[in-house]
């Protein structure tokens, strides 16, 4: 029979707290460089750690702007600079995430730590993946994915919740309709020339798997605007395609020829760009750390 550690919290949210303590005391604590965030923010300037970042942000509630900021800066460092900020991250929305918990709870015959590990799994799947950190309020979209997460296993196990107003029960209420497998057709376009074969996977998690956008800039060597701007082209041509069905019916010769004519100057421009783009030959990071 396997023992727990007597010392290590039952529940998934007490035990990122554990961590979170572990990351943030000491001679070392994480912290976050304000000044690096971007302008006019309303923040206070330097280094805070992130604890009192977090009480900070609690006690302004009304401060957006800055909340957005600093939210979009943990999102890309979980996503991109390892699990110390992912659990950083959990740990500034535990305020939040206690709240979702205690309503949820009240509704919820089951043990308590499974309840708590679906909302902390649906916090952490919209943290790695889903929030899109172009549009506003980051951190209201993790939390809504947390809730609904925990909202989701209530639903399945029957479990009542009463709501005070129905218009404001979290999830869908109709049921999903069948649109088929949009990858079929996704791969049907890179066949005609509508995108390159290099865009089909990124195309594939970004549109279709909802993955988070940076890492995948980040593999393929280019900046997230970029990759969401080459999205965005195909976007729009698989609009058109769709409109003049020619990903639901036989394409004549002549149209695939045309297409496939575009793709190829699509990627001699693409390969244009390339080798005009100025060369870094120091890392940033060596660079800064140079002597003057």
């Amino acid at each position: 029979m396997t023992m727990s550690n007597p010392d290590w919290p039952d529940s998934p949210l007490d035990a990122v707290d554990a961590a979170f303590t572990a990351l943030t005391t000491g001679p070392a604590p994480m912290t976050l460089d304000l000044d690096t965030l971007e302008p006019d923010t309303g923040l206070p300037a330097g280094v805070m750690t992130l604890p009192a970042l977090r009480d900070w942000l609690l006690s302004h509630p009304r401060a957006y702007t800055a909340r957005d900021a600093v939210w979009r800066d943990l999102v890309r460092r979980a996503r991109l600079d390892g699990p110390s900020w992912v659990i950083a991250a959990v740990a500034m929305a535990m305020p939040a995430l206690r709240r979702h918990a205690g309503r949820l709870h009240a509704g919820w015959s089951g043990d308590a730590v499974d309840l708590d590990a679906e909302i902390l799994t649906g916090f952490l799947t919209a943290l790695r993946d889903r929030v899109d950190l172009a549009k506003p309020a980051p951190y209201a979209a993790l939390c809504m994915a947390a809730w609904r997460a925990g909202h989701e296993l209530l639903r399945r196990t029957g479990t009542v919740m009463p709501v005070e107003d129905v218009e404001h029960v979290t999830g869908p209420r109709t049921p999903h309709v069948p649109y088929g497998h949009p990858d079929l057709l996704v791969r049907r376009a890179a066949r005609l020339g509508l995108l390159e074969h290099t865009d089909l996977d990124p195309y594939i998690d970004l549109r279709l798997g909802h993955r988070a956008i940076e890492p995948i800039a980040a593999r393929l060597g280019i900046t997230v605007d970029a990759l969401r701007k080459r999205m965005n082209g195909i976007d729009e041509r698989l609009a058109d395609a769709l409109a003049k069905g020619l990903l639901t019916s036989v394409v004549s010769p002549d149209a695939h020829e045309y297409l496939q004519n575009q793709s190829v100057h699509r990627t001699r421009t693409r390969i244009g760009r390339a080798a005009t783009r100025p060369r870094r030959t120091t890392p940033p990071a060596a660079a800064a750390a140079s002597p003057a």
